[in-house]
């Protein structure tokens, strides 16, 4: 990041700093975790004194805007707080939960950046373009030693820095002249593996009252693993399904709200029936 940092533009470095910061913070967390095995608590306060830092300089959504339900600015302000910690907690931990395989993680991790990559040219945010190019050569070096047979392992340091970085981008994008109804929901399809995943695993451990933070063999690429694939092509299944929900979020940052917002509704609904028959038949 830091050579790469030379051929950013003045505006990619004054946001990329904004970034950096509060993802050290994670890194350092997770690095402590790789070396000793820290308590999901300890964990959890590092992410979120990542998130605290990130909204420290200026970095949050704007869902809740004036006028919403008639609620005071300083009540709407600490709810989009709230939804920036949540969303940042949650990706953070939905790219460190997925890491059960070599190359998983950076291939969902260089997938999500490249349509990420296609929907800034769309709304024309070149400093966000910038960071998100340089961050995807980075994802395919690590692939490229991650892949099967790894050289190296990413761990929770490398799986958690890369999530954090994506949720945080997902943050910075703007639709630009695109209506804000027909895209408010395209970073979460963008990122749909690692949430579908997290998702599934939470409600499997609840269901059978197994802690969610406890590791386990019942992520996604497991079960595709029970069900019979081998493990490369686990891997492919699950690498193809970040390029489909990359496209589908692609096509409706397109499309009419209406048309855009049932696209969601079908692709959500498809994957709640996806997480209910993988959790009770693999």
């Amino acid at each position: 990041i830091i050579v790469g940092s030379i051929f950013l533009s003045t505006d990619a470095l004054n946001v990329m700093w904004r970034l950096a910061l509060p993802a050290l913070v994670v890194f350092i967390f997770a690095l402590w975790d790789d070396y000793k095995r820290l308590p999901a608590g300890i964990k959890l306060i590092g992410q979120v004194l990542a998130g605290v830092v990130l909204i420290g300089l200026g970095t949050y959504v704007h869902v809740l805007q004036p006028g919403f339900l008639g609620l005071r600015n300083e009540v709407l302000i600490w709810g989009n707080w709230f939804i920036t910690l949540f969303w940042i907690v949650g990706i953070t931990n939905a790219f460190n939960l997925i890491d059960s395989m070599d190359g998983l993680v950076v291939g969902v991790g260089s997938l999500a950046l490249l349509f990420m990559i296609l929907v800034t040219l769309v709304s024309g945010q070149p400093p966000l373009l910038q960071i998100i190019t340089l961050l995807l050569g980075i994802c395919l070096g690590l692939g490229f030693n991650n892949a099967t047979p790894a050289r190296f392992f990413l761990g929770d340091s490398g799986a958690q820095t890369i999530g954090f970085l994506l949720a945080a981008i997902a943050i910075l994008f703007t639709p630009g002249d695109r209506p804000q109804a027909s895209s408010w929901f395209v970073p979460i399809m963008i990122m749909g593996v690692p949430i579908f995943d997290t998702t599934l695993v939470t409600l499997s451990r609840l269901r059978r009252r197994v802690p969610f933070y406890q590791a386990g063999n019942d992520h996604t690429y497991h079960r595709l693993v029970q069900a019979g694939l081998d493990r490369k092509r686990a891997v492919t299944v699950v690498h193809l399904a970040s390029v489909v929900l990359g496209c589908l979020a692609f096509i409706a940052l397109n499309l009419e709200p209406l048309y855009a917002n049932s696209m969601f509704a079908v692709v959500f609904l498809i994957g709640l029936v996806l997480i209910l028959w993988m959790d009770r038949k693999l």
